[in-house]
């Protein structure tokens, strides 16, 4: 759309890459992996026209925006950090914050430590949880015969060589397997990528590519995303993952801190989260950590991409939301 802006700003010493739309109070949309700021392509217009800016920032390691050199340099905070300076940047006191997978984790953070920047939150695919007893490292599963994927992505320079080496492929793949397109998350059947990795395997041979794109993802969407890759590398995204025990331990500064503001948590009936044992249980929980949770709504037949899978059904319970605050 012609009044769709792209456009460069300075935060937190990082030079970012963000897709803007609308006048109004901010909206801040945060992307997951492997994704960039056009996985919301269809919320900016949406919110434009509920008469809400709806900025969308490739985060940092993401797309045209900056990536660090050194993988310590990428754990939640550092994120957050860049979006407080985000806020900023944009001349305001402060935003609604909206996430999806990593996005969502961040999101939550964000709200859950500066309520006074980020006056509400909304997570899709993520549920706010509460902080693990022991360290990802050890409670994420690994066997004789296979890891879980987030001990897969971060042994150092091991993941990104299989994802890199054919863009196109790794991405038909992986978005795909996580859509509500692969079949249902109670079928064992049902490919998932973010599920268990066979040892001395890579993480795409187990998982079929799509001879035909799932009817949410056009071709012409597909190349943006496999252009923006081919730039960066997956290195960046991955980098999250390597971080995940070092966030464990920051969390600790904010043990016992619920998220203070109005909250909304979108999850499609495939997403491939639901297949982890006791997520249902850590969604029913949630108003523990999050009392001003106000809609937790699960949307049949999408998966893990939710707003590229759902876009009317997300965009309505968004504008509903903001409309509430």
């Amino acid at each position: 759309m012609s009044n769709r802006n792209q456009r460069y700003v300075e935060v937190n010493g990082l030079t970012l890459h963000l897709t803007e739309e609308g006048e109004g109070p901010l909206v801040l949309l945060c992307h997951g992996f492997p994704e960039t700021a056009y996985a919301w392509r269809h919320q900016l217009s949406a919110l434009a026209k509920a008469g809400f800016r709806a900025v969308a920032p490739d985060l940092r390691g993401y797309g045209n925006s900056d990536s660090p050199a050194d993988a310590a340099d990428f754990t939640a905070l550092d994120v957050v950090g860049d979006l407080v300076a985000l806020v900023d940047a944009e001349g305001e006191r402060e935003a609604v914050i909206v996430g999806g997978d990593w996005g969502a984790t961040i999101a939550w953070q964000a709200a859950q430590v500066r309520p006074d920047r980020f006056r509400a939150v909304a997570a899709l695919g993520v549920p706010m949880m509460g902080r693990a007893p022991v360290a990802p490292s050890q409670m994420f599963p690994q066997t004789a015969m296979a890891i879980f994927y987030t001990h897969y992505f971060s042994q150092p320079n091991v993941a990104e060589q299989e994802l890199d080496r054919d863009t196109a492929s790794t991405l038909r793949k992986i978005y795909f397997a996580a859509s509500g397109d692969a079949g249902p998350r109670t079928d064992p059947n049902t490919p998932n990528p973010f599920g268990m990795v066979t040892r001395g395997q890579g993480l795409l041979d187990s998982l079929p590519d799509p001879v035909v794109l799932p009817s949410w993802l056009e071709q012409a969407d597909l190349d943006i995303f496999v252009e923006s890759f081919q730039r960066s590398g997956f290195r960046g995204g991955l980098n999250y993952y390597r971080n995940l025990d070092r966030n464990w331990m920051l969390q600790s500064a904010f043990v016992g801190k619920q998220v203070e503001v109005p909250a909304l948590f979108l999850v499609g009936a495939r997403d491939t989260g639901l297949a982890i044992p006791g997520m249902d249980q850590i969604i029913k929980a949630m108003p523990e950590l999050v009392p001003q949770l106000r809609f937790s709504e699960v949307i049949p037949g999408a998966g893990h991409w939710l707003q590229q899978e759902a876009p009317s059904e997300v965009n309505a319970a968004l504008v509903r939301f903001l409309r509430t605050l």
